[in-house]
C-alpha cells in the first residue's frame, strides 16, 4: 500500500515538472489543452492504481425506495366518455301549420301521454265541422224515417239504401274533418316533463320546426361511441363501471345494448347502459364508462414509474444486497399507473421504485422509505 502511494506521489511531481516546463514555451491556449490531457491521463493512472489497491476516495450512495414484488389480481379497462340521455326524449310537433292560439303547459310541467299541450288556429275547420255535423244530423233523421217506412213495407229498397248511404257518408265527413282539426293541436307523445318550449302565443308553428320537448327523466341511459379497435372486446351484457364526475357518483351495471354495425364515418359503434332512477343524474351529464376487457389473478403488477425503456428493451432495477441490478422484463397491459409484468421478475424481488431513473446497473444504493 505504501509502495503504491509512493508511486502516485512521484507521478504527480513528475507531471507537475513537465507541465511547468511546457508552460514556459507554449501559447496559453495550447497550455490549457495540454493540461487537460495530462489531467485526464493522471486521473486514469490514479483509478488504475486504486483498482489494484481496492481503495477509492469515496463511494457514491444513491437513495432509492423499494417495494417487494408480490402477486395480485390485475384488470385492464377500456375507458370511454359518454353522456346521459333519456330513453324517452321526444319533441312534440304540430301536424299542420298555423298560428298559436293556446298554450296549456310551461317548462318544467309534468305531462301525460295524450295531453294537449298547445292549440293552433283551426277556426275555418271548426266552421266546416259544424256544417258537416248539421248535414250529418239531417241525413240521420232522413235515414231513420226511411227505415221506419221500410220496416212497414212502405217505399222502395232503393230509397232506403240511398238514405243509409247518405247518412254514412255524412258521418265519415265529420270524422275526417275532426281528424284534420286534431292536426292543429300539439299532443304529448309520452309521459314526462316539459324540458324545452319554443312556442309563444300568436306566433306561427310548423311541423318539424317548432314544438315542445318532453323528457322522461325516470328512464335514463348512458350513450357512448366505442372505437372500431375494441369491436371484439366490448359486447352486450358485459360488466361496466359507470362514473359520473359531476355528480360525484358511480355504479356497477351491464351494457344493455351494443350496435352490430360500424359507423363508416367515425369508425365506431354505439353502446348504451340503462341507469336506475335517481334525482342526482340528469340528461347530458358526462359519464365515464370503464369496461373490463382483460382480467387475471396472481399477476405480477408493478408501478409504471419503476419501468425504464431503452433501444434494447424494457427493464427495471432491483436491490441485491445494496447494489442496483438491472433486470430485463416483458410487460403486458397498463391501467391506472400499474403495469402487468409477464416475464423477468420473481416474487420477493426488491423492486426499486423512487430513484429508479437515477441508478445504473451495479450502482451502490441506499434504501430509504
Amino acid at each position: 500500500m505504501q509502495h503504491n502511494n509512493h508511486i502516485m506521489k512521484k507521478i504527480l511531481i513528475l507531471s507537475a515538472i513537465i507541465v511547468l516546463a511546457a508552460c514556459k514555451q507554449k501559447d496559453p491556449k495550447d497550455q490549457i489543452e495540454d493540461l487537460k490531457k495530462q489531467q485526464a491521463e493522471i486521473a486514469t493512472q490514479i483509478k488504475a492504481l486504486e483498482a489494484k489497491t481496492g481503495k477509492t476516495d469515496s463511494v457514491k450512495m444513491i437513495d432509492v425506495s423499494t417495494v417487494e414484488v408480490k402477486t395480485s389480481s390485475f384488470t385492464n379497462y377500456v375507458q370511454l366518455q359518454g353522456k346521459i340521455d333519456a330513453q324517452d326524449n321526444l319533441t312534440a310537433y304540430p301536424q299542420a301549420s298555423g298560428i298559436i292560439t293556446g298554450l296549456y303547459v310551461k317548462t318544467g310541467d309534468h305531462v301525460n301521454k295524450g295531453q294537449i299541450l298547445a292549440q293552433l288556429d283551426n277556426s275555418v275547420l271548426k266552421q266546416s265541422i259544424a256544417q258537416a255535423e248539421t248535414q250529418a244530423a239531417l241525413a240521420n233523421e232522413v235515414f231513420q224515417r226511411q227505415k221506419n217506412l221500410w220496416d212497414q213495407k212502405i217505399g222502395t229498397e232503393v230509397q232506403f239504401l240511398q238514405a243509409q248511404t247518405n247518412m254514412q257518408s255524412s258521418q265519415k265527413q265529420v270524422a275526417i274533418l275532426r281528424q284534420q282539426s286534431d292536426m292543429y293541436r300539439i299532443i304529448a307523445p309520452i309521459n314526462g316533463s316539459v324540458d324545452q318550449m319554443d312556442l309563444k302565443m300568436g306566433q306561427p308553428a310548423s311541423p318539424g320546426l317548432t314544438g315542445v320537448r318532453i323528457v322522461n327523466a325516470d328512464n335514463l341511459k348512458v350513450k357512448a361511441d366505442v372505437p372500431e379497435s375494441y369491436a371484439t372486446k366490448v359486447r352486450q351484457g358485459q360488466d361496466v363501471w359507470v362514473v359520473f364526475p359531476d355528480a360525484n357518483d358511480s355504479l356497477k351495471t351491464k351494457i344493455t345494448f351494443a350496435a352490430k354495425v360500424i359507423d363508416p364515418a367515425s369508425r365506431s359503434f354505439s353502446v348504451e347502459v340503462k341507469l336506475p332512477s335517481t334525482k342526482t343524474l340528469r340528461p347530458n351529464m358526462t359519464a365515464i364508462l370503464k369496461i373490463a376487457d382483460y382480467s387475471k389473478t396472481n399477476s405480477i403488477v408493478v408501478p409504471l414509474k419503476a419501468i425504464q425503456r431503452s433501444e434494447q428493451g424494457t427493464y427495471v432495477f432491483i436491490n441485491v444486497n445494496g447494489v442496483a441490478k438491472r433486470k430485463d422484463i416483458k410487460t403486458g397491459a397498463t391501467y391506472n399507473s400499474q403495469t402487468e409484468v409477464l416475464t423477468g421478475l420473481n416474487i420477493h424481488d426488491q423492486l426499486i421504485t423512487a430513484g429508479a431513473s437515477d441508478v445504473e446497473d451495479g450502482d451502490k444504493i441506499k434504501v430509504v422509505q
